[in-house]
């Protein structure tokens, strides 16, 4: 059965994106409702006339300006981070099988480096491992107790690849890097 690689899953990041609705909605209806009111007949409020008054008389280069500014295009450009990059770096996309549509499944980056560290542990000599995996790359350090270590090296470039392929499924296997040192 042919499978098709998958994407990585977008977060919801209700979070982020319903605290920058609330602030937007405060100062938005906060402002509407003065104008409203001046629209009206009344006066404006006194916020209002003290804000402007205070940034019609400052200086552009004024300390308090230029910090404002700077916050506000910091948190302008970490939200558009957040809404243009997908999100959820520890899990892995697993292959979906042909035929099964918009199902999607991840594995999580711990949970695959204990995968591969087991059958790393499986190789003939290796007493000790660490798995580290990342997107692109698969780190693996053994320490091997008999046998000659580039001998080792090699069958667990193998073990680490035919895990990737058969057990874990994943969308996009990383590439092993495994550096075998003799314990001591």
């Amino acid at each position: 059965m042919r499978r098709k690689p998958s994407r990585r899953l977008w977060s919801a990041r209700r979070t982020p994106a319903a605290l920058a609705a609330l602030v937007m909605l405060f100062c938005a209806g906060m402002l509407l409702f003065d104008v409203v009111q001046v629209r009206a007949g009344q006066p404006a409020a006194a916020w209002r006339k003290g804000l402007f008054d205070e940034l019609a008389s400052r200086p552009l280069d004024d300390v308090w300006m230029l910090a404002g500014a700077a916050t506000a295009a910091a948190l302008g450009l970490w939200l558009i981070v957040l809404a243009l990059t997908p999100g959820l770096r520890r899990r892995l996309p697993l292959q979906v099988p042909a035929g099964r549509g918009r199902t999607r499944a991840t594995l999580d980056r711990d949970s695959a480096a204990q995968l591969l560290r087991d059958a790393t542990l499986r190789v003939p000599g290796v007493s000790r491992a660490r798995v580290r995996v990342r997107r692109h790359r698969t780190r693996v350090r053994a320490d091997v107790r008999f046998r000659d270590p580039h001998d080792v090296k090699s069958e667990i470039v193998a073990a680490v690849r035919d895990e990737q392929r058969n057990r874990l499924a994943l969308a996009h296997s990383p590439k092993p890097r495994v550096r075998a040192r003799r314990s001591t």
